[in-house]
This record gives C-alpha cells, structure tokens and sequence, in this order.
C-alpha cells in the first residue's frame, strides 16, 4: 500500500489493490468520479458514501490536481467492469431463460398480472 497524497488532518489518497482509494475507507475515486461525471455535488457524494467532509475534499483536490492520470485509470476501470458484466451475463443467459420460462408460484397470478399491467402503462407513456 502506497501513499499517493497527504493532506487535511492526514486524510489521503493511497493505492490499494482496488486502486487509488480514500484512506480508511474502502472508496475509490473511481467510485466518486462516476458521481462527479454525471454531475452530482460534492455535499451528495460525501452524503452517498458516508465520507467526512475532509475525505471529499481530499478526493476531489487529488482529482482535480491528477485529472488525466485519475481519468485515465478511470476508463481501465469502465472497461473492465464492462468486460465482467458482458462474461457474466453470458455466462447466465440460460439460466435466465429457464427462469423467465418457469410459470408463476401458485397463489402470486393476480400480482404478476398487476405487475405485467403496470409495466405495459410504463412502456406507453415512455
């Protein structure tokens, strides 16, 4: 484990197995870039991860100040956590068939038929 970056009240940034992770937790800033890209505010994010206000301020200061090498382990992040999904949704894809496939417990009819009826009044009104 190395540390990458020290500040505020010895909050910091180090790298872990997992990657550049917020001391004492096991957040990565690859966790708060997802938030931070699709335009959340800090105050969200700290609230989301149960961060003290110095563990987000370090995060966003190390993003900030390490923005191409932060983003570009950021996509080697998205990628492969895209890889993983599409091997496991691929691996699962007949047992998910076999699932759909397989009728209603008895006794539940009324509500799969409620939950159909509600889901064909979603797709009409997108």
């Amino acid at each position: 484990m190395d540390i990458v970056s020290i500040s505020n009240n010895q909050q910091n940034i180090i790298r872990t197995e997992r990657g550049l992770t917020i001391s004492g937790t096991r957040i990565t800033l690859y966790d708060v870039m997802d938030y931070l890209t699709a335009q959340y505010p800090p105050k969200f994010i700290r609230g989301l991860f149960d961060l003290t206000e110095d563990q987000i301020n370090v995060a966003i200061s190390y993003i900030e100040a390490n923005r191409a090498e932060v983003e570009a382990e950021y996509q080697v992040v998205l990628k492969q956590a895209k890889e993983i999904q599409h091997y496991w949704e691929e691996r699962n894809r007949e047992h998910y068939a076999r699932v759909a496939a397989m009728p209603p417990k008895p006794g539940t009819e009324a509500l799969w038929a409620k939950l159909r009826e509600q889901k064909a009044k979603h797709e009409l009104e997108a």
